[in-house]
């Protein structure tokens, strides 16, 4: 079985900024958690996937917009990441309560994620 896409983020030095453009020009709703410095997109209609927007806490992150595959164990997969030429970005961090997240390039350079939701949900 393949593994699907299952949540996007977008990495922006004005979150807010972010938001309120794609809240009123698609009409997303978007909740910013204050305690998380988050702001979680619903899932955009029947057949969306949900995504965040947040300033990464480190600088710039490598890219400003990714993509996470959804996984179910990162260590077998950042092995067959590095083996089959991609590169590991950011080692596996964990998101409380949530899950855990890997972030990766590919061959030709485009930044990716793996996750791994734990038994309390789907990413936000």
């Amino acid at each position: 079985m393949s593994q699907p896409v299952v949540h996007f983020e977008f990495w922006s030095q004005e979150p807010d900024a972010c938001s309120k453009f794609y809240a009123d020009v698609f009409d997303w709703k978007i909740q910013h958690i204050p305690e998380m410095s988050y702001h979680v997109v619903d899932k955009t209609g029947k057949d969306g996937i949900g995504g965040g927007i947040f300033t990464p806490e480190k600088g710039e992150w490598p890219a400003k917009l990714s993509l996470y595959i959804d996984v179910d164990d990162l260590a077998p997969y950042r092995e067959k990441i590095v083996a089959n030429g991609g590169k590991i970005l950011v080692e596996e961090q964990e998101v409380p309560g949530v899950g855990k997240f890997c972030l990766f390039s590919d061959p030709d350079g485009r930044v990716l994620g793996c996750w791994k939701q734990t038994a309390h949900g789907p990413p936000a």
